[in-house]
């Protein structure tokens, strides 16, 4: 007779949402997560808290490869360089906020596709550049933006790396979903599949966003000039 499958260790997941629902230290809700979790499985307490120390041990050095580059972008940004940003892209009579973040997303799903992860990115790219980078072409044209523009072509700069990255990476034959997908239907199912064959089978969706994502670039700048154009027109 099969041995029953016990669901109690899942409740760690409901301590992980509750704690992040009520805006508790993270660390603290990871910690309590995991104890639950242990204690749900019939773990000794001793086994528990040897395995926390483990994953602390193993992860220790991750927050100074985060820290530091966000160290870096912090005193380029001091220097200006979202100001220097903003002055280059409003040079560009041609350039529109819909614009540019459509070449950039073509630049960053190609090279998510080629395996560049770590090319864009929200710390390193979208906010001291990119959103920056629109706001001034959006003001070369509209002049003060209103806050809630602002926030909009952030949100969407913010976007389009993730549609880009999301999608580009799916095309890459080592990118690690497409490793578990091809053990996965072998292991599974018996499936003989090719890493190579799941790549190319990506090319089709990444196309598809990219004109979806594409488009909603182009209508967000008719949105601009329907909105921040009769302001204009009012003002003068």
């Amino acid at each position: 007779m099969a041995e029953t499958l016990s669901l109690w260790p899942l409740i760690g997941i409901a301590v992980i949402v509750v704690g992040f629902l009520l805006r508790f230290n993270p660390v603290l809700v990871v910690i309590v997560a995991g104890i639950v979790t242990g204690l749900a499985a019939h773990m000794p307490l001793a086994t528990i808290l040897e395995k926390l120390g483990e994953g602390f041990l193993n992860t220790r050095n991750l927050p100074y490869i985060l820290l530091i580059p966000l160290a870096v972008i912090g005193l380029l940004e001091r220097h200006g360089l979202k100001e220097r940003a903003q002055a280059w892209i409003a040079k560009i009579r041609s350039a529109t906020s819909g614009r540019l973040l459509i070449v950039y997303l073509f630049v960053r799903e190609a090279s998510a596709a080629m395996g560049l992860t770590s090319l864009g990115g929200h710390p390193q790219m979208v906010r001291p550049l990119l959103a920056p980078m629109a706001e001034g072409a959006a003001e070369q044209k509209y002049g003060e933006l209103p806050g809630a523009v602002r926030y909009r072509l952030r949100a969407m700069s913010a976007a389009t790396d993730n549609v880009g990255l999301f999608f580009g990476e799916d095309i890459f034959v080592a990118f690690g979903a497409i490793i578990f997908m091809h053990n996965f239907m072998l292991e599974s199912g018996g499936i003989q599949t090719e890493p190579l064959h799941i790549a190319l089978w990506g090319i089709p969706t990444a196309i598809c966003a990219f004109i979806i994502h594409a488009t909603r670039l182009w209508r967000l700048d008719k949105h601009l000039e329907r909105e921040l154009g009769k302001v204009q027109g009012a003002v003068k």
